[in-house]
């Protein structure tokens, strides 16, 4: 009892700086005899470790191990991990217990509570001790700054802005020889994300050449569909080779991955859509391919959650020098209209132009260097804006017919079109 009073007339602050579960998702690479493993804190995480949620200030932490096995002093360059990341005592002060602020928060309502005043010095005192461990905590975790010396260690905590799904980073150090960069993506726990089916759950895989894999696009069909598979949906403008870590990868930090709709994330949605704010990770419809619904989904977020660049992507059994075969839809949200054919009886009008989201998507990866091959491919049938096809929510939509075909690399990579025989109408782009 006593325990629970002395709980409510102060301000309470219990980090556990020695609780680190997130050190066994280290992930490890290594460049030019550098080695640095990161893993990225969870909301939970962060709570627990430095006793405040980091995420309620759309901060997030990253700690990180560097072991300099190089023959140079090396420091890292942490404008290149986050432009606007946090100094530990400026992550600290943003995050700092202010009694009185909250007091002031309850407006006229705060009249009410004028006879706990007594109890005020108390909190106010409580609140600067626990404001100055917090300083303490994150300065004590932080990565300690300045000049790693060859052979020499360091570990500790980066304080960045918020990523749930998916955090890439670029770390690049510097020395008096070179400078040498590596990049991660990095899982982040915590986003409600649909599990992608394994390989054995779609049949043996197929081992195919490029050109094959040209063929296999005309075989497919123009238009994903509803569940039914009775009425057509978008069409299907995508094919992308490349292991789904490499997708992620290569989207990276310009797209985040759509949550799974439930409940939570259905109440998320309607509270931005009657805001008109953003929900970066705001789930997408349904579709379906082969009688799957999409096995991952994408989305640039605009200032409002009615104005997005989304795409979905289905997992096949093709595969092209061991690596996944996607075929995927990508379409641009441009407002939100009423219809009696959803539930909700409202849905995204989308741009009727569906090329230019697909060519979005090329530029997107492009300007990343992340495309290896590109080329338009035959499958979509061409319909033009004089007489446009509908999707199921009765959107129009004209296009080419053709899909873009991609063949991703790590970044850095140069696109080379591919040279396709004039037969199936191919070309590169």
């Amino acid at each position: 009892m006593k325990a629970r009073l002395f709980r409510w007339l102060t301000t309470n602050y219990n980090p556990k700086p020695e609780s680190r579960p997130f050190l066994e998702r280290l992930e490890q690479k290594e460049i030019a005899g550098i080695r640095v493993s990161v893993a990225v804190l969870s909301d939970r995480e962060s709570i627990e470790c430095l006793g405040i949620r980091l995420a309620r200030q759309g901060m997030q932490a990253v700690w990180i191990e560097i072991d300099n096995q190089s023959d140079h002093g090396q420091r890292l360059d942490r404008y290149s991990i986050d432009a606007s990341y946090y100094t530990p005592l400026e992550a600290a002060s943003v995050n700092h217990f202010s009694v009185g602020r909250r007091f002031l928060s309850f407006g006229i309502l705060g009249w009410f509570f004028l006879v706990l005043l007594p109890l005020l010095p108390a909190k106010i005192i409580s609140a600067r001790l626990a404001n100055r461990r917090m300083s303490a905590v994150f300065r004590q975790l932080a990565l300690p700054g300045g000049v790693i010396l060859a052979g020499e260690q360091r570990c500790g905590l980066i304080y960045t802005r918020l990523d749930e799904g998916l955090k890439t980073m670029l770390f690049r150090f510097v020395s008096d020889a070179d400078v040498a960069t590596v990049s991660f993506a990095l899982e982040v726990p915590g986003l409600l994300l649909r599990p992608v089916a394994q390989d054995s759950e779609h049949g043996e895989t197929t081992e195919v050449e490029l050109e094959d894999l040209i063929r296999w696009s005309v075989e497919q069909p123009r238009c994903t569909s509803g569940k039914s598979g009775r009425r057509e949906g978008d069409p299907l403008n995508l094919i992308v080779v490349g292991k789904r870590d490499l997708v992620r990868q290569c989207f990276g930090s310009r797209w985040d991955d759509a949550e799974a709709v439930n409940w939570a994330t259905s109440l998320k949605t309607a509270r931005a859509f009657l805001l008109e704010s953003v929900y970066r990770y705001s789930p997408v419809s349904p579709l379906f391919y082969e009688g799957r619904m999409q096995d991952l989904a994408l989305q640039r977020a605009r200032a409002s959650i009615n104005e997005r660049v989304h795409l979905r992507l289905w997992k096949t059994t093709m595969r092209v020098q061991g690596d996944t075969v996607w075929i995927g839809q990508v379409s641009r949200d441009i407002g939100v209209r009423f219809t009696i054919k959803t539930w909700n009886l409202t849905t995204h009008r989308i741009d009727p132009d569906v090329d230019e989201s697909r060519d979005y998507v090329v530029d997107s990866l492009a300007a990343g260097g992340h495309l290896g091959k590109i080329a338009l491919v035959p499958g979509c049938d061409r319909t033009d804006s004089g007489s446009p096809r509908k999707n199921l929510t009765g959107d129009p939509y004209f296009t080419d017919g053709r899909r873009a075909l991609l063949v991703l690399c790590a970044q850095g990579g140069r696109a080379e079109s591919l040279v396709c025989s004039e037969h199936h109408g191919e070309q590169g782009i």
